[in-house]
């Protein structure tokens, strides 16, 4: 190998390795979801094991909150994990739906359709609590995280839990702290969860 090609190589190898540092939670998210929005066609419907990949990510986001969004985290990747075991019998995310509603088990407990609907649930919570939360820089993440919870997942939630969750807000990280956990800026943030949002209005619509 000559010097020349040696130097390429190694230049190559430094953007590849800067391009992975500097790569953010959501950068890595909304990448997934555009890359997803990009499979399949309106006839064939989203391919179920590529959104259990893309929806795997979103993880780290609830992970992010702490303790007042662990119960959330723990349902969420508990559902992700049925639908990845699903998509070893389903091809598509309509495939499932259809299913169920032929079998009549739409409703019941740990059917593919309600693990479906509760993922779908776990993803507009974080929308609606990012959208919230970047609205304004002095929208505290609390405030945020409350009108999102509300909006999204307490109609369905006992007192008990709705209780807990409003005591566990007490723990959130502050706005400071969050951006830096993500590694990102008010203004990269927004720019991000924008893409994302719009992304990911397609797989609630699908």
């Amino acid at each position: 190998m000559t010097h020349s090609q040696q130097m390429n190589e190694f230049g190559n190898s430094l953007r590849k390795t800067l391009k992975m540092v500097t790569k953010t939670p959501l950068s890595t998210i909304a990448q997934a979801f555009e890359e997803l929005s990009q499979c399949g066609t309106k006839d064939e419907g989203l391919p179920l094991d590529k959104f259990c990949d893309a929806c795997s990510l979103v993880s780290v986001l609830f992970n992010s909150l702490g303790l007042a969004f662990k119960f959330a985290e723990m349902e969420y990747v508990a559902k992700v994990g049925n639908l990845v075991e699903a998509s070893k019998r389903f091809a598509t995310l309509e495939n499932i739906v259809d299913a169920d509603v032929g079998n009549g088990t739409v409703k019941k407990q740990r059917s593919p359709s309600r693990d479906l609907r509760r993922v779908r649930q776990g993803l507009d919570l974080v929308r609606a609590l990012f959208e919230q939360f970047l609205s304004s820089k002095d929208y505290s993440l609390r405030n945020a995280a409350s009108t999102a919870y509300a909006q999204v997942c307490a109609p369905y939630h006992t007192w008990a839990v709705r209780t807990a969750v409003s005591a566990g807000m007490h723990t959130l990280p502050s706005r400071e702290q969050l951006l830096l956990k993500l590694n990102e800026t008010d203004h990269s943030a927004k720019k991000k969860m924008r893409r994302w949002e719009h992304l990911q209005s397609l797989m609630t619509q699908s």
